[in-house]
Order: C-alpha cells, then structure tokens, then sequence
C-alpha cells in the first residue's frame, strides 16, 4: 500500500483508490505507485475485476504542473517514459477494469480513465484535456487512446481547444458508458464489476488482450489472435464447465473456479 494510492478487495473487486489531497494530482510518487497498485492487482488470482476510484469529490485533476514546470527535454523525456510505463501498468491488467469518475478528470486523469475499459460518471464530472492551454500536448496517452476510443475529428476536438465536457457529452460521444447521480459512481461501478468478477476469469483475460491487441493491427492478424485466444480457451476447466453447464441446464448458470 502506497501513501497516496490504497488496494482494497472485496468480493474478488479490487479497488485501487487515489487520495492525494486535494485534487489527486498525478505527481511521479502516485504514477509509481499506481503501476505497483496494478502490478499487485494483475497478480492476484482472487481479484477477477478492478475499479478506479479517486474518492467523492474528484477522479484525478491531472499532473502536478509544479512538479513539471521547470523541466527540460532530457528531464521530460526520461520522465514521460515513466509516466507513460505506469498507465501502461494500468491498460494492461488482465481483468476488466471501471473507472469510477467523480468530479474533474483533466488531462493526466481523463488518461488514467482511458486505461479502463469501462466509464461510470457522475451527473457532474468533467472531462477534457487541457494540456494545449499549457503549451503541450497530452503525454500519457492522449493523442492515442483518446481517438481509439471516440473517433479521430471527436479526439482532435478536445486536444486543439483543451475544453471541458459534461459528463451528459461524455455520455454521448462514447467517452463515457453510464452516467448516475454524483453520490452513486462507485456503487454503480461496484454493479458493473460484479457482472465480470462471477465470470470465467480465463475468457475475460483472453477476450480483452484479444480485443485490445486486435486494435493495434490489421484485420488478418487480429482475425489470427483471436483464433489462437479462442483455441487456447478449450485446455482450460472454465470452458468443459461451461459447456457442460449449458447442456444440461440451459446458458448463463455455470459457476466459474478461474481454471
């Protein structure tokens, strides 16, 4: 446990919590910790879903300027590498991941949210990356997870203007997956977790590398890596369980051990 990043499990739900008053501020002390926090994480074989969380009133306002403003190159390119190795920790964890987002996730925070799967907003939330009002650009995966996921001309919007949006746009461009009322985001997060950590953590682990590498790649080739996750499924106990199960009583009543 790190002095501003805590891992908490419950119900095979990881919570990696950022407390860092009082914006959350993602200084290179919380990127190291955060890459531990998802080390751990992806580790542990009783986890089978994590969620995001930076507490009631904020997700994470971005980098702590001050720590930055005085760099040069040869400092910032060392440090980018860090920055960017430690989200990476983050988009890599083999288990559905929930970005629990209260209040403001700005530049390197709306990043860290990019490494989930998935988005639960509350009804306030704002979003954006401002680094153009700085005079840079966003460094910790911005520029490419961004449009991934919202389409180029939608990214390329809020990179050049560095504007915030509601979590209602958010809602609307793909940039969120549910919005609920403030005091409701990590319970909501908490629901979508539970329908993954019940699930055959094997399938999970190999749909999302599936998807997520396919994304890097041609068709052929990510046709290929679906082909070989999907034959490697069949030397595992989750998949003579589960088609077990479905023949004899039916779909979706199978109990998965992970195996």
């Amino acid at each position: 446990m790190g002095e501003f990043v805590r891992v908490e499990v419950a119900d095979r739900i990881a919570t990696i919590r950022l407390d860092r008053p009082k914006m959350n501020a993602l200084n290179a002390q919380v990127q190291e910790e955060i890459a531990a926090a998802a080390a751990e994480v992806s580790a542990d074989a009783e986890v089978r879903a994590v969620i995001f969380y930076g507490g009631e009133r904020v997700f994470a306002a971005g980098a702590d300027i001050k720590e930055m403003a005085g760099l040069g190159y040869a400092e910032m390119a060392e440090r980018s590498a860090r920055l960017q190795a430690s989200f990476g920790a983050v988009a890599g964890i083999p288990k559905p991941v929930v970005a629990a987002v209260t209040g403001y996730a700005l530049g390197g925070g709306l990043e860290l949210a990019l490494c989930a799967d998935f988005r639960v907003l509350g009804e306030s939330a704002k979003l954006g990356q401002p680094e153009i009002l700085l005079g840079i650009i966003p460094g910790a995966g911005g520029t490419q997870r961004l449009p991934r996921l919202i389409g180029p001309a939608r990214a390329k919007d809020l990179i050049f203007t560095g504007r915030q949006v509601t979590a209602g746009e958010a809602l609307a461009i793909g940039l969120a997956d549910k919005v609920v009322p403030d005091g409701q985001v990590y319970q909501a997060a908490a629901e979508l977790a539970a329908r993954y950590a019940s699930g055959p953590s094997l399938a999970l682990r190999a749909a999302k590398q599936a998807v997520d590498s396919g994304l890097e790649v041609d068709l052929a080739t990510g046709l290929e890596i679906e082909r070989l996750q999907f034959a490697a499924l069949f030397a595992t106990e989750d998949q003579k369980t589960g088609m077990r199960s479905f023949i004899e009583n039916g779909p979706g009543k199978a109990t998965f051990d992970g195996r």
